[in-house]
Order: C-alpha cells, then sequence, then structure tokens
C-alpha cells in the first residue's frame, strides 16, 4: 500500500532515517544518571556553561519552595 506520494506505508522518510546513528552513543552517560537537556538559542546565550545554568535553575527551585512553604503556613 502507498500513500498519495508513492511512499510504501512501511518505508521510513528519508528526513527520518536513522543511518549514520551511532548505537550507543549517550549509553554511558544514561547509565550514569546523565540527564541532557537542549537548550533554546536564545536562552542559552544567556548562560556561559552549564554551571550558571544549574546556578539559576537551583535559585528557581528555592524560590517556588520558599510560596509553596508560604501557602502551606
Amino acid at each position: 500500500m502507498s500513500d498519495a506520494h508513492g511512499i510504501p506505508d512501511d518505508e521510513i522518510l528519508p528526513e527520518y532515517s536513522l543511518k549514520g546513528g551511532i548505537r550507543g552513543k549517550y549509553a554511558e552517560r544514561f547509565a550514569q544518571g546523565t540527564n541532557l537537556v537542549r537548550l533554546d538559542a536564545d536562552v542559552a546565550a544567556v548562560f556561559g556553561d552549564s554551571e550558571s545554568v544549574n546556578a539559576a535553575l537551583r535559585a528557581l527551585v528555592a524560590i517556588i519552595r520558599d510560596r509553596e512553604a508560604k501557602q502551606a503556613a
């Protein structure tokens, strides 16, 4: 069976091809519990390195927890 473009239903489109991929490229990091997060370009431009991103997120977490504690009281 084919779609309107003549592409068989069981074929992967070229833009979704996994050819050239490296199997297990991030397996070691994953096993160590590392989480990879892709930042949008405008956000990444604000931060120089991962430490500054983590510091900003920790500050945000502290604010959220403080507000939650005040609301619970």
